[in-house]
């Protein structure tokens, strides 16, 4: 997709820029209300150990289903080019491809169902009434994993096209779905843990269903493709490549979370609740964040794709614009309104206080991964995934460097090992950013 000159001028302005973030930063806030109506559902039965078992399930299914979240990054940035170079079929070839590594790769976490189980369940801990809730909860809702990770590729494939409306749809659509089904199976037909179960599953279903007639409106028909086409070996092995690349990332950025909050634990419940209250105010910046980082992923995929240097490099220009602009409000903000915060979500005095004392920390998050998120949007659009793969590791490392050698002063080295996380991942991408964008486009336009 190299060339001097290119085929076609990729429309890259502020309102463009907005448009496409705004719906997928509406679907990041949505999405939680999801866990939090089931919780609910569940927690009308009156039972502790069905609430619990579920809230665990979600969990693992989360780490399960997100390490997989590859499928839809590598889709939305191929789907990308191939649009910016305006090649119908080649859309529909990169959505046939992603749909048969997401089947495939599904049924193979369905076949690995009891050694998955015989792993999770030990490491959550849980009394013995919460395990056999959560086994219920488990053996039923894996079944739904071929069309979860089928809707990260339908997902994925509508926002490399620029229409995250459709995205926002389908996300608000399959919530909807699963309210609606978890409510009637558990408190009308009362079904218990296997009914939150078998409603996140036939949603997941739905999903699938709408998500290809939505495909199919658009024109797209992945089902037309022929296998030769799907399985032609050079753009099968790019699309592995580009997936092993952001799984490797996204499981190392889970292991930095993991670890954060498994040392937080550790250093007694205040510690862990006052870090929980601190670092929910994180995501809610990460939420507007990931729009911007969406919005990226489309305008510099469909520039790569166009040939379109220019329109490339205004695309970095306002991802990182709008990216440290709104993480240096959120900072802000934080810092004036955070103590109110704190205090709205916790009573209790301890933790109240042990929270503003790191609220400096949390609150200069924003900023200090700003940057990071962008460029993530940046580089999964150019399918500069082997740079960010790299890169990630490399942060990785920083973070548990300063895990050790900070390791005498508690908490403030938690959450500095998390700045110096997201910082290093940001330095490091602005500066590889120009050799790999003199890559893209050898040539000057």
């Amino acid at each position: 997709m190299h060339g001097s000159n290119p085929l076609r001028r990729i429309e890259i302005t502020h309102r463009r820029m907005l448009m496409l973030a705004l719906p997928m930063t509406l679907s990041h806030v949505t999405t939680p209300l999801l866990g939090l109506v089931d919780a609910t559902v569940i927690g009308r039965l009156g039972e502790a150990h069905l609430l619990g078992a579920v809230a665990l399930g979600a969990v693992i299914f989360d780490f399960v289903f997100w390490s997989f979240g590859s499928l839809r990054m590598a889709t939305a940035g191929l789907t990308a080019q191939a649009t910016g170079a305006g090649d119908a079929h080649q859309v529909d070839c990169t959505l046939s491809r992603a749909l048969l590594v997401a089947v495939v790769t599904g049924l193979l976490l369905v076949l690995l169902q009891w050694p998955i189980a015989r792993f999770a369940f030990p490491l959550v801990g849980a009394s013995e009434a919460v395990t056999g809730a959560l086994s219920t909860y488990f053996f039923l809702r894996i079944w739904s994993a071929p069309f979860a990770l089928a809707n990260y590729v339908i997902l994925g494939s509508t926002l490399g096209r620029g229409r995250t409306d459709l995205g926002l749809f389908l996300q608000v659509a399959i919530n909807l779905a699963n309210i609606a089904l978890t409510a009637t199976l558990v408190l009308v037909f009362d079904y218990g843990v296997a009914g939150a179960a078998i409603g996140t599953a036939i949603s997941e279903v739905i999903g699938v269903g709408l998500g290809i007639v939505v495909l199919r409106r658009l024109g797209s028909n992945p089902f037309a493709v022929t296998l030769k086409e799907v399985l032609n070996r050079p753009a099968m092995i790019q699309t592995m490549a580009v997936n092993r690349d952001i799984m490797i990332r996204n499981v190392a950025l889970i292991l930095v979370f993991a670890i954060f909050s498994a040392l937080g634990a550790r250093s007694g419940d205040v510690t862990l609740a006052a870090n929980a209250v601190l670092y929910n105010m994180f995501l809610i910046g990460g939420y507007f964040l990931d729009g911007f980082a969406t919005a990226a992923e489309t305008l510099c995929g469909q520039s790569v794709g166009a040939r379109d240097e220019r329109g490339f490099r205004r695309s970095i220009s306002l991802s990182l614009g709008w990216s440290v602009g709104f993480g240096l409000a959120v900072t802000v903000l934080f810092l004036i309104g955070g103590g109110p915060f704190i205090d709205f979500v916790t009573t209790n005095p301890e933790v109240r206080v042990y929270a503003r004392d790191y609220l400096v920390y949390a609150a200069l998050a924003p900023v200090v991964g700003a940057v990071a998120f962008a460029f993530d949007g940046i580089y999964t659009g150019a399918t500069w995934t082997k740079a960010m793969r790299d890169l990630m590791l490399i942060a990785f490392a920083a973070f548990t460097l300063i895990l050790f050698a900070a390791s005498g002063l508690g908490n403030a080295a938690l959450w500095t090992a998390m700045l110096v996380f997201l910082g290093t991942r940001g330095i490091g991408q602005a500066v590889l950013c120009a050799r790999l964008t003199r890559r893209t486009f050898p040539v000057a336009s």
